[in-house]
């Protein structure tokens, strides 16, 4: 209690029973990530109010080494968004890929990937089908490994749902 020095903060951290609780239980099981259980254990070295330990952001560095940008965005998001907001995931506002091929362009290039070839090859590859959407209009370029991904995503499910399996079935030896 004698390491309470509380300076001058913009944020300072103030648990009420509840949260304490709730964070030290959370600790206690470490059932959490540990992104989350870093968090979790900041505010409560962070607590000024008479059950908390009130540590310097020094302090709570080299206990927990952590950065001091960790503790000023933690003290920080507690103050600014709440409790809950501190210990769940943000979610992204946007995907970290955009997606290419939305519905109707998916449905195109399925269609694609399932038509017969171009002459002279046995069987469409990521390259082939890459330059023909381009060519088609149906987007105006796309990468073979966009294309890979979109089609993986597609046949797996195919293929799962036809036989509750997505495990090839051995073939027979001739």
């Amino acid at each position: 209690m004698a390491d309470k020095d509380v300076a001058v903060k913009k944020y300072v951290v103030r648990l009420s029973t509840e949260g304490r609780a709730a964070l030290e239980a959370a600790i206690r099981k470490g059932k959490s990530s540990a992104q989350r259980l870093l968090k979790a254990r900041i505010l409560l070295k962070a607590d000024v109010s008479e059950a908390g330990e009130g540590w310097s952001d020094s302090r709570i560095i080299k206990a927990l080494e952590t950065s001091v940008s960790m503790v000023y965005r933690v003290r920080k998001q507690l103050v600014e968004e709440g409790f809950e907001a501190v210990l769940s995931r943000k979610q992204r506002a946007t995907p970290a890929v955009s997606r290419i091929f939305d519905g109707e362009k998916e449905a195109k290039l399925i269609a694609l990937a399932c038509s017969k070839p171009p002459k002279g090859r046995a069987r469409w590859t990521l390259r082939l089908l890459e330059n023909k959407v381009a060519e088609l209009g149906i987007v105006d370029r796309a990468s073979d490994s966009t294309i890979g991904r979109t089609l993986k995503k597609t046949f797996s499910s195919l293929i799962a749902g036809s036989n509750g399996s997505s495990r090839r079935r051995p073939t027979a030896p001739s």
